[in-house]
Formats: C-alpha cells, structure tokens, sequence
C-alpha cells in the first residue's frame, strides 16, 4: 500500500513538473511573440514568393526580424495566417513584435515607391528616369511620342514593370487632355485636343513661372489669331537637340534659327506639328483657358520672369533694357487681311524682333 501511494505521489509531481514547464513553454512563447523584437532600427525585407511559412520565418530570423523562426510559425499557424503569408516588400520598424509581423505580412500592405516627373521633360528623359528608377522590372520596348506622358508622381511597388508605368502615363495624359478640352473656351484657334497639347507643351517650355503661364498662352494664342509666326526659342532648341533626343542649351545663333525643320516656329507659321515635351495639368488647361490679354511679344527679364508688350516698338525697348542692348529685327508683314483677332494692331507691316549671333531675341 506505502509503495503504491508513493506512485501515485510520484505521477502527482512528475505532472505537476510536466504542466509547469509546458505552462513556462507557454509564457516564453507568449513573450517571444508579443514582446518587442530584436531589429534595433527600420529594415525593409523583400519576400520571394512561393518559400512557404517556413522559408519567411527562416528570412525573418536571418534579418533580425525575429528571434525564433519556429515561435513565428506556430504563432501564424495558431493565429490562422500560415496560409495568408504575401510575398512583397516590407518595412518593418524597430522592436517590431513577431506578431506585428505577421499581421504587416498578411496584411499585403508592401512598400510604396515614388517616381517624381517634372514637367517639360521630353519623352526619352522621362524614360531615363523610368529606367533608372529602383526596384522596377524590364526594361521600355520604345520611347513613347513627345506630349504622350503626363507628367506626376507615380506610386508604385517593387517588380511592378516599367512598361506598366509608361502605360499608366499615357492613360493620365489622355484623361488630363480630355478634361482640358472640356473645359476650353469657344472663341479659341485650336482644332483639336492634338493641338492643345502642341501648344500647352511650347507654354511649358516658355513658362518659368506658374503664374505666367496663361499670360503666355494668349500671346501665342493672339498670334495664331493673326497668323504671325510663333518664334519660340524652344522649338528651335528642340530641333536642334535631334528632335528631343538630347538636350540643347545655351544662346541661339542666326543660323541656328534658321534651321529648317517644321518645327521651327520662326521659319514655319502656326503650331509646330506635334509637342516638343510633356506638359503637366496646368499647361493643359491654360493653353485651352489663356489670360485676356492683347500682347503679342514678351521677352526675359533676367529675374525668371518676362515682360510683355502689345507693340513691336514697345517689345523693343524692352530688349533693350533687359537683353542689354537692341536686338536684330527682320520685317515680317502681317497677312494682306489677317483674321479678325481681339487684339489692337498698329498701321502698317509690324517686323519681329529676330536674334542676332550670340544674342537671342527671346520672344518675338
């Protein structure tokens, strides 16, 4: 009988041991799950597909992430999530809990990537920036046309292809275009939103100000009216620098604006044939909604700003006073009947200023 109460005495305490470590089993687990990490400051992990709860909790340890890659498993496995595991990228904090992490996994909420556009970039710029830009995959198949990308910030997540943010682009600027073109006004000399575009792209080129952009685009728009020749510099730059395929800085020679190509606007009346950039939003709907204004010249000041003038005697004096000196002018007679414009003209043939080598007119 003493014997067998000794047995029993003993099962009694080897349970009690067995229940106390499983219930300290428990406890550490808990606090190995719960309790803050070991990452000591942020780390971004990119998650292969296909590894498994296994192979996570195997990159999570190896990273720092984590402590125990088994605790992680049997805690995703209990919490529901073996199966909900994504791969991706993501950005774990310092002292993450390994259940944060499993929760910031399951959840798919991968890092954001930002690819900024300035406006005014040509195409083959925008997609060097495309191309240079981390974490995309492939590569772009063919340079989009000039007035084709929307100029924006762009969010994207890692392995998302390059070709898809070009095709994001275009669907942006075929939507910005179409909403410009609702909103123009009626009495403008534009056939199509395809113009539109050509002109909020020379706008773009011109405007180093926000605030003058609408300003310019009705003394384009005037001399459309009256079919004067447009004589802007960057059309030129742009042919110069192969059609936007390099970039060409720097003064403006005789010679050079007189390169012949179409899209010279000093040697071909009316807009160029197509865009000599990309134009952002605000391009768009100030080529279509311009300032009321008679202006036909305007001219740099020096400061990143122009000054605008009505008359052609007006515009010269203020070449001289900001471009230091007078610049050369070449007769252009307007049209034996130009069509009637909301501007004021002056009798007689009203010549433009043109550049002289080394000295450009900046406009016109």
């Amino acid at each position: 009988m003493l014997a067998f109460l000794r047995m029993l005495l003993g099962c009694f305490v080897a349970a009690l041991v067995i229940v106390g470590a499983a219930a300290g089993v428990v406890y550490w687990a808990d606090h190995d799950v719960n309790d803050p990490g070991p990452l000591q400051a942020a780390e971004t992990v990119v998650i292969p597909p296909h590894i498994g709860i296994a192979g996570i909790a195997e990159l999570l340890e190896q990273d720092g992430v984590i402590r125990h890659k088994l605790t992680f498993k049997a805690a995703a496995e209990i919490a529901g999530r073996g199966g909900s595991l994504k791969a991706g990228e993501y950005e774990f904090s310092a002292g993450v809990s390994a259940a944060d992490a499993i929760e910031i996994i399951a959840s798919g909420k991968t890092v954001k990537h930002r690819l900024t556009i300035p406006e005014g970039l040509t195409s083959p710029e925008i997609v060097a920036l495309i191309r240079a830009a981390p974490a995309l995959t492939g590569d772009i198949a063919s340079v989009p046309p000039e007035g084709a990308l929307l100029p924006e910030t762009y969010i994207y997540s890692r392995d998302d292809t390059r070709e898809s943010i070009v095709a994001r682009m275009q669907q942006a600027m075929q939507e910005a275009l179409a909403d410009a073109w609702a909103q123009r006004r009626n009495d403008l000399p534009l056939a199509s939103p395809d113009e539109a575009v050509t002109l909020a792209s020379l706008i773009e080129k011109e405007a180093s100000r926000n605030e003058e952009r609408a300003h310019i685009a009705a003394v384009f728009l005037n001399r459309l009216r009256l079919g004067m020749k447009l004589q802007s510099d960057p059309t030129v730059r742009f042919v110069l620098g192969g059609n936007g395929t390099t970039k060409f800085d720097g003064p403006l020679t005789r010679a050079e604006i007189e390169v012949n190509s179409p899209y010279n606007t000093y040697a071909a009346k009316g807009l160029p044939p197509g865009p000599i950039c990309n134009p952002g939003k605000a391009a768009l709907l100030d080529a279509v909604r311009p300032e009321q204004s008679d202006d036909l010249y305007f001219v740099a000041d020096g400061a990143g700003g122009h000054v605008f003038a009505k008359t052609l005697a007006e515009h010269n004096r203020n070449v001289a006073t900001y471009l230091h000196g007078p610049a050369a002018a070449e007769a252009e007679p307007l049209p034996a009947n130009p069509p009637p414009a909301p501007v004021k003209q002056t009798a007689g043939a009203q010549p433009h200023c043109r550049a002289a080598p080394g000295h450009p007119c900046v406009v016109r």
